[in-house]
């Protein structure tokens, strides 16, 4: 059985109308959409677009490195923070199993993605629902001049959303 903190396979997503530009500098710009949420967590794509193509490839690839060693200035950092103090990242080590039941802290997980030349997108997981309130948006990618940068998302969208989730059966 699922842990009830995964993404329900059985439902379909409450749509948040919103979207948000988080930072932007004189070669790259970030945004979050596709916004929808569940009774226990919400979903959000980050959208990366480039002034220049980028032939590596290698705007999200952080979790195919070592967690011992600091990520380079090219990996694009993201991170949220909750009115009750949580933060999570996607430089977290995670030390939870996939497969566990409870979870101690809400968790940020990459779920799927892709892109090439100038757009990437990168879908995330999070869990458990947020708290009432402001979610600071955290960016940061040295590489392209982004400095850490934060914009805040409407965590009550989010909550009413996860209440027009449907249930398939």
């Amino acid at each position: 059985m699922r842990p009830g903190w995964m993404r329900p396979e059985d439902r379909i997503g409450g749509a948040v109308a919103t979207q948000l530009l988080v930072a932007r500098s004189g070669s790259a710009a970030l945004g979050l959409t596709g916004v929808a949420a569940f009774p226990n967590g919400f979903e959000f794509t980050i959208v990366v677009v480039l002034r220049e193509e980028d032939r590596r490839g290698r705007v999200f690839e952080y979790g195919f490195q070592r967690f011992d060693e600091p990520p380079g200035p090219e990996f694009l950092r993201i991170g949220l923070g909750f009115t009750d103090g949580s933060v999570v990242t996607n430089l977290d080590r995670h030390p939870w199993n996939l497969w566990e039941r409870e979870l101690a802290g809400p968790v940020l997980i990459g779920q799927d993605g892709g892109g090439g030349g100038r757009r990437y997108e990168m879908r995330y997981w999070v869990a458990p629902l947020p708290p009432e309130g402001a979610i600071t948006v955290v960016a940061e990618w040295p590489a392209q001049g982004i400095s850490e940068t934060r914009a805040d998302l409407d965590g009550s969208l989010i909550r009413a959303a996860a209440d027009r989730a449907v249930s398939l059966w």
